[in-house]
């Protein structure tokens, strides 16, 4: 799906071989350590420790200064030195486009045209459907929505850099990542209104989607749950030898649980082949990230943990793509954590639940959505390349309206599923407390007819 075109191949090649590499013209790795450190606590981290050890390879190379702990060799010194809290510069952010839309420099994973112009029309449709869905939840059409207003790029990008055995934990704004496998319309709309075309049999609540099929594990409301599942499913990966990886996707208040810090440390010492991708769009619902954290984002927790990190521009179609094609190759290759901060912003609310303008400003939400647009600016690029045209543009915009439009008409008029389905997919055989509860709600519904919806099956 991606080619290494124009990209430096030695460069990157020698991130896989762990030495000093360089995506830019200067030298600096602009995600800060992600191929420049040793591998002192990994292949060798338990040496110091085993019982056949000489005394003597405890001091590396009979240096009186350096002792190889358990854990790894460590140098002393004789300064009273503290770590810093904070670093004199925060942690660089990996940037292909500007924000017109145009290349800063070269290195990055090329597209082919195919594969772009694909991208972009599933970000329309992605950005088409978040709209009238919303819109639909306003009509009291359903109960619920959440939208992914803003970021659409990293939704469609970094599932076009996945292939489709690595297996997907989101959170619940990832339905462009499901979108990109091939997840239909009609399919998104059925589960928004819960009918029996429903994967989860109207169980769940509406914009909570899975699909065995698409390799989407079900989107569970509960935060950051998915991220050690995660974690655990890549280590299975590795022990089945398989060519694939895992990728989980949170937002930064999914980074201020404790699910988040043991998942990270688990992939780390298991050497899980695992994406952990962090959408930092500035806001855990209503709390900023100025109140959720001191340290330098997300970033930087990585390297705490002794995962490999990279800090990319969410709003950066190029960029978020190339930096997880990249990653899925370290993590199988190397059978390794990869943590992924995309820094971006949430342009619309919370969710339909929310109303964003009590916490923050119109103003501020109005310029983003504007000046910082990951579609507009990725359809600058397409068009720079000759590969999209207004012409082009009228008729995805107009192709996608009308195809989610028939989607909601279709999905409204679908029956329900059966009640006996609330209670299937659990045991083979019930058990009798199961038994009797669904008797017990088939009796309710018989004495009070009128508080079920006529077209209620049975």
């Amino acid at each position: 799906m991606g080619l290494l075109g124009m990209m430096n191949l030695s460069s990157w090649s020698s991130c896989f071989s762990q030495k000093q590499a360089s995506l830019s013209g200067n030298g600096r790795i602009p995600h800060a350590f992600f191929c420049n450190r040793q591998t002192l606590f990994i292949s060798r981290r338990f040496e110091s420790v085993k019982a056949d050890v000489q005394l003597g390879s405890l001091r590396a190379a009979g240096d009186p200064q350096v002792l190889n702990f358990p854990g790894g060799i460590v140098k002393f010194t004789p300064e009273l030195k503290f770590l810093s809290d904070f670093p004199e510069e925060r942690i660089h952010c990996y940037r292909v486009l500007d924000g017109s839309g145009q290349p800063i420099s070269n290195n990055f994973v090329q597209i082919d045209k195919d594969v772009a112009v694909k991208m972009y029309k599933d970000m329309v449709t992605f950005q088409t459907m978040d709209t009238i869905f919303y819109e639909a939840q306003r009509q009291g059409r359903i109960s619920f929505y959440v939208t992914a207003i803003g970021e659409e790029a990293i939704n469609i990008a970094s599932a076009a850099a996945l292939k489709m055995d690595d297996i997907v934990f989101p959170q619940y704004r990832e339905a462009g990542v499901l979108l990109w496998r091939g997840f239909a319309l009609q399919e998104f709309a059925n589960q928004c209104f819960g009918n029996k075309g429903d994967n989860g049999k109207g169980r769940q609540m509406p914009a909570h989607y899975g699909s065995n099929k698409h390799n989407y594990v079900t989107v569970a409301s509960t935060v950051a749950t998915q991220i050690p599942h995660a974690v655990g499913a890549a280590y299975s990966l590795k022990m089945d030898g398989r060519d694939a990886c895992t990728i989980t996707y949170f937002g930064d208040g999914g980074t201020s649980t404790g699910d988040f810090h043991a998942a990270l440390n688990f992939a780390a010492v298991m050497e899980a082949p695992v994406i952990l991708f962090c959408r930092n769009n500035g806001w855990a619902i209503s709390t900023p990230v100025s109140d959720q954290f001191r340290s330098d984002g997300i970033v930087v927790r990585g390297q705490a943990y002794g995962v490999r990190s990279i800090r990319v521009d969410g709003n950066d179609a190029l960029a978020v793509f190339s930096a997880v094609h990249v990653a899925r190759e370290m993590a199988i290759s190397e059978s390794r954590p990869v943590l992924i901060e995309a820094l971006t912003y949430r342009a619309g609310h919370h969710s339909t639940s929310d109303d964003s303008s009590k916490y923050r400003p119109i103003e501020e939400i109005e310029w983003w959505r504007a000046a910082q647009d990951p579609v507009a600016r990725f359809r600058k690029w397409l068009e720079g390349e000759g590969w999209w045209t207004a012409q082009s543009e009228i008729e995805i915009r107009d192709h996608a309206r009308q195809e989610v439009l028939h989607a909601i008409q279709v999905a409204e008029k679908v029956d329900k599923p059966a009640i006996r389905e609330i209670f299937t997919d659990v045991y083979d055989v019930p058990p009798s407390n199961l038994r009797d509860q669904e008797k017990s709600l088939r009796e309710a519904v018989d004495r009070h007819p009128q508080d079920y919806p006529p077209q209620f099956p049975l």
